[in-house]
């Protein structure tokens, strides 16, 4: 008898060490000025002095069973000077958040909703797994609809139609940084998107409370705080605030050779938007919404919505930049191959160079009736581009600011389709990126006689697009009309003479590349007769180094290597 008693004695001694009293959080979140600081009283003694707007206590343990807390304002003395006092019955083994919410003043909120406590009785005070973060929704924003909170993709619910004054169960989420976006019930009208960046602020293994929380309309609300996502950790203190996600930001670039779509308006999320964006003409960059936007493409001078003739859904992320390339033809006839009219579009643009130095160049193939092709440089051996296909991008070249020479070839580099100049140097763009669409048709009379294939620049200022010029390029030595090319002195200084011949007339070019096969100078010596020519130019401009000088005719090219010495 004596064993069993002495047994149960250990087991209620057990259970008794086992049984945790009740652990409390209080979050301070009523944006009433009258309120902006207060004092908390539980069970007659003044606990908590001064807790700000937008603070927490970290949690505390309380004693279970009924308890009175006590709302008074900053500096309160006695217990009579609370303003609000609740009655809880608090349970062993239970923890809880408790969120003052709502307004003291009886007028200059609308709509006006009573202060009081919200109270969640299943908190924690640390992850449930220690390698993951939890986290918490409360609706306390007083004038902000009953909303949804769902992620990047506007299909993801992360919490569904919160009301205010509730709370959302725990969502375990794996530490990493978020985009998080507040819609009302139906995902259609976005309230706000924000960054939680919970790696960033090295959340793992906590448990936090988001707190919807001030105005959406402070001019209702005698100009109180406005609406935000604020945090607050298990450690209490100053809730941290979610900032706003960064908007998506846009350009639109005109490359629809249609004549039907040759001036087009933008339609935007039921907006015009845009108004008469001429073929080969960009918009600048725009910022649109976190989420789905519809784009609507009518024809110029549109006065509604239901004109468009194309309409395209974007799900565009946070953070992210994009270049929409319209493309395609619209006609039902006229025009072989009738390609569909449509938007491409590439998710990683950039507004400016990554190097301040450089040039960033990226490739887009938009010429419905050209093949896939590469991009190569002056020499047809280095491929910048390869097989490009119709519709596709081509990661960005990051290149230093310089005059170029490139050529459009078949994917086997055996053809030149064309070849054209890249004055990078001479447009002065160092520091910019930039867009090259090939664009128009290599074949105009099956399409409607429209605008001939070349490669155009969409800079990131928007506006008219800048057309490259074609680079004389004949290197078919059966034609060449330049069958001698004599130089003196080499190495040179300052003065270089040339003898060449020319067995007809012909516009001459003197090309000069460095050994990165850079166009560093060019001279337009213009119309030149047959016959035998001796002149001489001035390289005092060049740095010192290795140079390939190449003679440049209508039907011919004659390459010397020239050293420049200083």
């Amino acid at each position: 008898m004596k064993s069993i008693m002495c047994t149960l004695l250990f087991v209620a001694t057990a259970l008794f060490t086992m049984a945790q009293s009740p652990r409390v959080q209080v979050i301070h979140n009523s944006p009433d000025a009258a309120a902006d600081t207060v004092d908390i009283w539980i069970n007659g003694t003044k606990a908590v002095d001064n807790l700000a707007f937008r603070e927490a206590t970290p949690f505390v343990t309380l004693n279970s069973g009924t308890n009175n807390v006590g709302i008074a304002g900053k500096n309160s003395t006695v217990v009579t000077d609370t303003i609000a006092n609740f009655t809880y019955n608090l349970m062993m083994n239970t923890t809880y958040i408790i969120v003052a919410d709502g307004t003291l003043s009886g007028t200059g909120y609308s709509p006006y909703q009573r202060f009081g406590l919200n109270v969640y009785a299943m908190a924690r005070e640390a992850a449930s797994n220690a390698t993951q973060v939890d986290l918490l929704v409360h609706h306390g924003s007083t004038d902000a609809p009953t909303v949804d909170v769902r992620g990047q993709d506007p299909a993801t619910v992360l919490v569904n139609d919160a009301p205010y004054g509730a709370f959302a169960g725990y969502l375990s989420l794996a530490e990493a940084d978020y985009v998080i976006r507040v819609t009302d019930i139906t995902g259609s009208t976005i309230v706000q998107s924000y960054s939680a960046p919970l790696a960033t602020l090295n959340l793992e293994g906590e448990a936090i409370t988001v707190v919807a929380s001030g105005f959406l309309n402070p001019a209702n609300n005698s100009n109180g705080p406005a609406f935000g996502l604020w945090v607050a950790l298990a450690s209490g203190g100053q809730l941290v605030q979610l900032p706003v996600a960064a908007a998506p930001r846009v350009q639109v670039i005109h490359n629809s050779a249609d004549a039907a779509a040759a001036t087009v308006d933008l339609w935007i999320n039921g907006t015009k938007a845009v108004e008469d964006l001429d073929f080969r003409e960009a918009t600048p960059y725009v910022s649109l919404n976190v989420g789905l936007n519809r784009v609507g493409v009518a024809g110029g001078n549109s006065t509604a919505i239901t004109d468009t003739i194309a309409n395209f859904d974007l799900n565009l992320l946070a953070g992210n930049t994009y270049i929409a390339v319209a493309n395609g033809i619209v006609s039902a006839s006229g025009y072989s191959p009738a390609t569909p009219f449509g938007l491409s579009i590439y998710g990683m643009a950039r507004e400016s160079a990554i190097n301040a130095a450089n040039v960033d160049v990226l490739v887009h193939h938009g010429a419905t009736d050209a093949p896939t092709v590469d991009v190569r440089g002056a020499d047809t051996t280095t491929v910048l581009v390869n097989d490009a296909s119709y519709g596709a991008f081509a990661g960005y070249l990051e290149l230093p600011e310089a005059n170029y020479i490139i050529r459009i070839t078949d994917a086997t580099g055996g053809t030149v389709v064309q070849s054209y100049s890249a004055p990078l140097q001479t447009l002065n763009l160092e520091d910019q990126a930039l867009t090259v669409v090939a664009s128009g048709f290599l074949n105009p009379a099956n399409n409607s006689n429209g605008p001939a294939f070349g490669l155009w620049v969409a800079l990131a200022a928007g506006g008219a697009m800048v057309e490259l010029p074609l680079a004389v390029t004949a290197l078919n030595r059966l034609e060449n009309n330049i069958n001698t090319l004599n130089i003196f002195p080499n190495p040179v200084r300052n003065e270089l003479s040339l003898a060449f011949n020319l067995t007809e007339a012909s516009d001459v070019q003197l090309q000069w590349y460095n050994i990165q096969g850079q166009l560093v100078k060019n001279v337009e010596l213009g119309m030149l007769q047959a016959g035998t020519q001796n002149m001489s130019t001035n390289v005092a401009d060049l740095s010192e180094g290795w140079y390939n000088l190449s003679i440049v005719s209508n039907k011919g090219i004659q390459s010397l290597k020239v050293q420049v010495r200083k």
